[in-house]
């Protein structure tokens, strides 16, 4: 009898994490939903101009402040990682992600962009990142995909830079190198 009343109070127990845990995201994309602006649509025009760079199969990290690597944004579905497609066009970046919408960032919301190795609570050795920060409404971004193809991401980082508007550099363009030296 003892045993039975252990196992049901570790289920209950690990119902209430659970719940706690879904209660937590639930609340945060709540409270990110009455801070964060609408997501930009995709062009529909889009398919009709010829991308910077070839497609890129990969998967799609997450998108966090770009403040804060492991404060994942929860509204919508963009807190959801998926297998994605990475296109860049001279007018933005395009992320198709597989069951779920399609995330568009346009040349003109664009910061910078870094190879990392870290972002939204995943961390991969080296630099297997690619990491984008743009600008939704006031709040500034992380944008993480991380390619079948790693040794392509650098190639990726630069032609996202040279969209980024101005050519003032900005302090979050170093890249994981460079944080993995200083720690």
């Amino acid at each position: 009898m003892a045993r039975v009343l252990w196992v049901l109070a570790l289920a209950l127990l690990a119902a209430l994490v659970v719940y706690g845990m879904r209660r937590g995201w639930v609340n945060r994309a709540r409270r990110q939903a009455a801070q964060l602006a609408e997501f930009p649509r995709v062009p529909e025009d889009l398919d009709e101009r010829d991308p910077l760079l070839p497609a890129a199969e990969g998967l799609y990290v997450g998108s966090t402040r770009a403040e804060d690597w492991q404060d994942r944004i929860a509204v919508g579905d963009i807190g959801h990682r998926s297998v994605a497609t990475a296109q860049l066009w001279s007018h933005g970046l395009l992320l198709r992600r597989s069951g779920a919408s399609p995330l568009w960032i346009p040349a003109e919301s664009l910061i910078a962009a870094r190879v990392d190795h870290k972002l939204a609570n995943k961390v991969v050795p080296g630099a297997g990142l690619l990491v984008v920060t743009w600008r939704l409404g006031e709040h500034l971004l992380d944008t993480g995909f991380r390619a079948e193809d790693t040794t392509e991401q650098p190639r990726w980082a630069e032609a996202v830079r040279a969209l980024v508007p101005g050519d003032e550099p900005t302090r979050y363009e170093e890249t994981a190198g460079t944080r993995q030296e200083e720690a």
